[in-house]
C-alpha cells in the first residue's frame, strides 16, 4: 500500500517512517514526487497511521530537485506538469491529516528544504545543513519556503547568495526543535511520533487542520475557528474517553469516533 520505488515506508506501531531512498543524494525527480504524493495521501486515509516521520537514506536528507530531470521548455505542457507536481509534493505533506515530523539526517537543499518546511515539526542531526542554492545554477525559486522559516533579511541572504546554514544555527533561531547526533536522530523523532500517536486520532486530525488554517488568520478569527473545532470534538466518543481516562488516571482506549 505504501512502499514505492524511491520512497520506503515502514510501520512501527501507528507511526509511518517514510524514507527517501534515491541514492546517492535523494534528489527529487518527477517519479519520486509522484510517489511522495501517493504515500502521504495514503497515510492521510489510513486508520493504521496516526503520525509520520520523514527522513532520507544514507547521509543526505534531500539534495533537492534533480537537475537532469528538468522539463523541456520547448515541449508544450512539460513545465506546467513539472511545476504542478512540485507544488503538490509539498501540499501532500502539508495537508496530510496526520502530523509529519522531519528527521533531517544531512543536507536539506532547495526542494529538500521545501520538503522539510512542509512538515509540522523539525528535528535534525548535528551534521545537517540547510540552503536554497537555486541561484547557483542560474535559477530563482523558494522564497516562499524560506519565508515560512526565517525573517526577511535571512530569507533574502539565503535566496540571493545560496548560503547554507547549520543545524545549530537553525536551533538558535528556534526554526528547528532539537539537534542530535546522527545515531540518535531517528530514535528521538520516533519517540515523539509514538507519543503523538497515542493521542485521540480525531483530536489530532482537527489539531492538524487548525494549525494549518490559523497560521495566516487574524487571531480573533483563528480562535473562533478553534473553538468550533473543540465544540465538534466534545461530541465525539473519543473526547469523552480522553476526559474519563485523564480523570481516572488510566490509558485511554480510542475508537476513532
Amino acid at each position: 500500500m505504501f512502499d514505492k520505488k524511491n520512497v520506503r515506508v515502514e510501520l512501527q506501531g501507528m507511526v509511518a517512517l517514510v524514507t527517501l531512498d534515491r541514492p546517492p543524494v535523494n534528489a527529487l525527480d518527477r517519479a519520486t514526487r509522484y510517489e511522495l504524493v501517493e504515500v502521504f495521501d495514503a497515510i492521510s486515509q489510513s486508520d493504521d497511521v496516526r503520525c509520520a516521520v520523514l527522513t532520507g537514506s544514507g547521509k543526505m536528507f534531500c539534495a533537492g530537485a534533480d537537475l537532469k530531470d528538468r522539463p523541456d521548455a520547448d515541449k508544450p505542457g512539460d513545465f506546467l506538469e513539472h511545476n504542478r507536481i512540485t507544488r503538490e509534493t509539498g501540499n501532500a505533506i502539508r495537508e496530510c491529516a496526520k502530523p509529519v515530523i522531519a528527521a533531517v539526517n544531512g543536507p536539506a537543499l532547495g526542494a529538500g528544504l521545501g520538503l522539510m518546511a512542509s512538515c509540522d515539526i523539525f528535528y535534525a542531526s548535528d551534521n545537517a545543513v540547510f540552503g536554497m542554492p537555486e541561484i547557483n545554477v542560474g535559477l530563482a525559486g523558494g522564497a516562499s519556503m524560506l519565508h515560512s522559516l526565517f525573517g526577511r533579511s535571512t530569507t533574502r541572504r539565503m535566496f540571493f547568495s545560496g548560503v547554507r546554514l547549520t543545524a545549530d544555527e537553525l536551533l538558535a533561531r528556534s526554526v528547528i526543535e532539537k539537534v542530535t547526533t546522527p545515531e540518535a536522530l531517528l530514535p528521538t523523532a520516533m519517540e515523539l511520533a509514538q507519543e503523538i500517536a497515542q493521542k485521540a486520532p480525531l483530536a489530532i486530525t482537527y489539531a492538524k487542520q487548525a494549525a494549518n488554517m490559523v497560521e495566516n488568520m487574524p487571531q480573533r478569527d483563528a480562535y473562533r475557528l478553534e473553538q468550533n473545532y473543540t465544540m465538534a470534538l466534545s461530541k465525539t466518543e473519543d473526547a469523552k474517553e480522553a476526559r474519563m481516562a485523564f480523570l481516572e488516571k488510566r490509558d485511554p482506549v480510542f475508537k476513532g469516533r
